[in-house]
């Protein structure tokens, strides 16, 4: 019989992380860990403040009695969980970390090229809001360590200076050199969004996520229609857990990608939803992280490889995991601009 204990940690960024909604300076996340025996597994719960569907004053409470209700049935209650993305996604790696342990005693939840440590998937750079000469700083870091994909996070600074620092960043480099995307979390206004979008088209961009806030679709599908820049929605998929109503949004707004979170969209079971439904309509996607620790990012990166297979050429969302400096250690390793995984299954690494 399953025995679930829960543990709070708080995490430390080494320099804020600015958003357009505001700047994150830390975390905080709970780690569920199932035992079965003398086999224990870890997942971790990581709601984000203002923006998670189920980030809530009672989250501690709550999480503990969807654990006590795994405890007495032995199964993840994953309907009732639809509604609680991080907590089910905290849960889904837990029990499959306990379910590899008992097999094989590796602790690989999914078994591919990625988490043998055969392959690495590529991922973007980041580059966090900032001053203009920070937000320089920042992406000529990320050029400097060989990033071939920066995102940057704008909406924060003059719009202006924004542009220029993607002129700039173009006068360098070749959309063939460097593929730029940005994600502005909602900053524009929808009667300033198209103008803006047009004016950042000039500079070979190769998507921008969330242009306007979320639940506007009129809005939204306008733009995807009209549009010069391909538009990935991201916080617009929050709290759309209905597996029918995920692709009635989809018909609705006609995106040309969507942007993947499980700790935001539904955990693991949500996000194959999303995937899939996204694949029938000629819908693009991509995975990203949550500004979880390492326990979650090392289980994003394996669901992110065992979904979209051994051959993953498009930059994942997956470099988050030297932000704290508390992190928790994993055998994950960003070498040039691709994620490894230092798996135990592979003793040469």
């Amino acid at each position: 019989m399953y025995k679930i204990a829960i543990d709070e940690r708080v995490l430390h960024f080494k320099q804020p992380a600015g958003t357009s909604r505001g700047v994150y300076k830390e975390r905080k996340s709970w780690f569920v860990h199932v035992s079965n025996g003398s086999v224990v597994g870890t997942g971790e719960c990581a709601p984000l403040p203002d923006l998670s569907c189920d980030a809530r004053p009672d989250y501690a409470e709550v999480l503990r009695s969807f654990c006590d209700e795994f405890e007495q049935t032995g199964e993840v209650p994953y309907e009732e969980l639809r509604d609680y993305p991080s907590m089910l996604f905290g849960l889904e790696t837990a029990l499959l970390d306990v379910e590899s342990k008992e097999e094989n005693g590796k602790g690989v939840l999914f078994d591919t090229a990625f988490s043998r440590g055969e392959i690495g998937i590529p991922i973007n750079g980041l580059v966090w809001m900032g001053s203009y000469d920070e937000m320089l700083q920042r992406m000529e870091q990320k050029l400097e360590q060989g990033f071939r994909c920066v995102k940057l996070k704008i909406g924060a600074i003059d719009f202006e200076q924004e542009l220029d620092l993607i002129k700039r960043i173009r006068d360098r480099f070749s959309f063939h050199e460097v593929e730029l995307r940005v994600d502005a979390n909602g900053a524009f206004k929808p009667d300033e969004a198209l103008y803006k979008l047009e004016l950042l088209s000039r500079y070979a961009i190769h998507s921008i996520e969330q242009p306007i806030k979320a639940g506007q679709w009129g809005y939204m599908a306008q733009l995807c229609r009209e549009s010069p820049l391909p538009i990935a929605l991201d916080e617009e998929l929050i709290g759309v857990n209905d597996q029918e109503m995920k692709s009635h949004m989809l018909n609705i707004i006609k995106p040309r990608y969507i942007v993947l979170k499980p700790s935001l969209h539904g955990g693991m079971m949500g996000c194959r939803e999303w995937i899939d439904s996204a694949k029938e309509k000629g819908i693009g996607s991509w995975i990203t992280s949550a500004l979880e620790s390492n326990v979650g990012l090392n289980a994003i990166a394996q669901f992110c490889s065992s979904v979209y297979g051994d051959a993953i050429s498009f930059p994942q969302g997956l470099g988050t995991g030297q932000l704290f400096t508390d992190n928790i250690p994993m055998p994950l390793e960003i070498r040039g601009d691709q994620l490894f995984c230092c798996s135990v299954l592979n003793p040469r690494l």
